[in-house]
Order: structure tokens, then sequence, then C-alpha cells
């Protein structure tokens, strides 16, 4: 990926492929960066394990609207909610 921005910085392989999963799903290709260490620990200590979700700067602004909006509760489904398979 060329002229690439971070838009979010996780602390270990699951929770970057937990967001990287997201802005997939929306349309927003991405790339994950970071320590070597997290693929053979999955968790971060001292900030070994840190990875970086990166997207081409076109997506930037878009991956981080998403990203917010996730944060500010918008995905969440209310405990009623019907789930069907």
């Amino acid at each position: 990926m060329k002229d690439e921005r971070c838009v979010f910085t996780a602390s270990g392989e699951i929770q970057a492929q937990q967001i990287r999963g997201f802005l997939i799903a929306a349309g927003i290709a991405s790339e994950l960066r970071g320590e070597s260490l997290r693929k053979t620990h999955g968790l971060t200590i001292d900030g070994l394990g840190m990875v970086e979700v990166v997207v081409a700067s076109s997506d930037e602004e878009q991956a981080r609207a998403l990203l917010a909006s996730a944060e500010r509760g918008a995905f969440r489904l209310d405990e009623d909610a019907q789930v069907t398979d």
C-alpha cells in the first residue's frame, strides 16, 4: 500500500484483526504493521506487540469516522435485539 496512514494502534494481533475486519467490511482496504512479536505472543507488554492498522491516505477520513462512530457505540446491539443466523 502506497501513501498510507495509521488510523488505529492496536494492543495486539487479536484487536488489530478485529479492527481490520471492521474496515474491510466497510469496503476500506487496510494492512497491519508492527512488531513481529505479535505473531508469537498475541499481546502487548510495554509496547512490544503493538500493531498499527494502516489505510490508504484517500481512505483515512472515512476510516477514522467509522472507528469514531464505533467507539461511540453506533454499532452496538440492544439487549433485546433479535439475532439470526
